[in-house]
């Protein structure tokens, strides 16, 4: 059984809130992309950190997706979303702020990384719940993938293209500087979300018997109840443990191993940024093309088959061209199901839900994360960093798996009632 995407309609632009929404969602993506080069590489660099250590920090980077995810849904649901989204942009900028401080007055060590970068995480976990519960309520559903598509778009353009512009200013400035130009693009974000003039209204009470415990148990139920949302969940899943585990360490190769400068190994994020990019424009006409869940089951295959012949390439010669061209037509290939699958959660999920569902989620597919960061930084210090990258891309091919059980399921199930 295959589901199909009608064309959205136009005008998306000429929606004044949106537009505030995805400008400010951009800027502050921009400066979060640029930490995430920045950190590793003064943790890699001045600090002399170890492959494992390097993983430690990758792990605190997710970890708050793993310790508060569930809770933080379930509170999103009882809080205005977008002051949610503010006061946590402002928590981020102060964290980094941080940063540099610790860095001109010479104090600056792991342990300080360690803990911004988990506070980064929590922040950033209640950020992401909110700004997904936010969007619904912004467009109608007939615009939903369009506008999930543009918000996409440009997320993975400064996801994965602001290491590089950070690449060259971190060589220019140093890390420290490039921090405070993250921390200013929160401060930016907040005061454009500040600016969306759509009533932000306090969620209906609860009832007071109520517990937190009882909410959180409506969202776990909602997405592995609904067989479509736990294949695409645990497809996620997979994918971000074992990418999680070659992610890790992809910059303590370039950096440490292959001694890349900050411009070359920020390039290999710049050539995701553009194959994103193109994914995402894309994503509809294939979606319409061969069916919506067939599409993203393909695109989760291709991605990981393309991630994987990247590795071989990685190299301090020419050969460093071709890995960086193979990794970002592997995001090309992504997309679909990256797009797709928030859209569908979108559309099938109950208003009042979202929030929660959006957590339990964001639990289990980015909660994965700390744990593949973990798992690479040990494979990395023992094995070696190729091994962790050889060991996560192998294991990506995998995540298909549940999507694809799914997919035979509803079809059998589709047949019997036809028959």
């Amino acid at each position: 059984m295959t589901t199909t995407l009608t064309p959205s309609p136009p005008g998306l632009h000429r929606i004044a809130d949106f537009r505030r929404l995805w400008i400010g969602d951009t800027v502050s993506q921009a400066g979060t992309a640029v930490t995430v080069l920045a950190l590793p590489l003064v943790a890699i660099g001045p600090l002399g950190a170890s492959p494992f250590q390097a993983g430690l920090l990758v792990m605190c980077e997710y970890l708050g997706f793993l310790l508060v995810g569930l809770p933080a849904g379930a509170w999103v649901d009882r809080m205005r979303r977008r002051r949610v989204m503010i006061v946590n942009d402002l928590v981020r900028a102060l964290l980094l702020a941080t940063l540099p401080v610790a860095a001109w007055l010479g104090v600056l060590g792991l342990p300080q990384l360690y803990a911004v970068a988990f506070g980064l995480s929590v922040s950033t976990a209640f950020f992401d719940i909110a700004y997904q519960s936010l969007l619904p309520r912004l467009v109608d559903e007939e615009r939903l993938m369009a506008a999930n598509a543009a918000l996409e778009s440009t997320r993975t353009i400064t996801a994965a293209g602001g290491p590089g512009l950070g690449g060259a200013l971190i060589a220019a400035v140093t890390a420290p500087v490039a921090i405070v130009v993250n921390a200013a693009t929160y401060l930016g974000s907040a005061l454009l979300l500040g600016r969306i003039s759509r009533p932000d209204p306090r969620p209906e009470a609860r009832p007071a018997q109520a517990r937190l415990r009882d909410e959180i148990g409506e969202g776990l139920r909602f997405v592995f109840r609904t067989p479509v949302l736990r294949g695409l969940t645990l497809t996620a899943a997979i994918s971000n443990l074992c990418g999680t585990v070659g992610a890790s360490m992809l910059l303590v190769l370039l950096a440490g191993e292959l001694r890349l400068s900050p411009f070359l190994c920020g390039l290999v994020f710049m050539a995701e940024a553009i194959g994103g990019l193109l994914g995402s424009l894309l994503t509809a006409r294939v979606s319409e093309r061969f069916g919506e869940l067939r599409a993203m089951g393909a695109s989760v295959v291709l991605s990981g088959v393309l991630w994987l012949a990247a590795l071989p390439f990685f190299q301090a010669d020419w050969r460093f061209a071709v890995a960086v061209a193979l990794q970002g037509l592997g995001w090309t290939a992504f997309m679909p199901f990256k797009i797709g699958s928030v859209a569908l959660r979108q559309r099938i999920c109950p208003p009042a839900l979202l929030g929660r569902v959006t957590a339990t989620v964001r639990f289990v597919v980015w909660g994965c994360m700390p744990l593949g960061a973990l798992a690479g930084g040990l494979i990395g210090e023992h094995l070696g960093v190729r091994a962790a990258l050889w060991t996560g891309a192998t294991g990506e091919l995998l995540a298909v798996v549940p999507l694809a059980v799914t997919v035979s399921a509803l079809r059998v199930r589709s047949t019997g009632r036809s028959a």
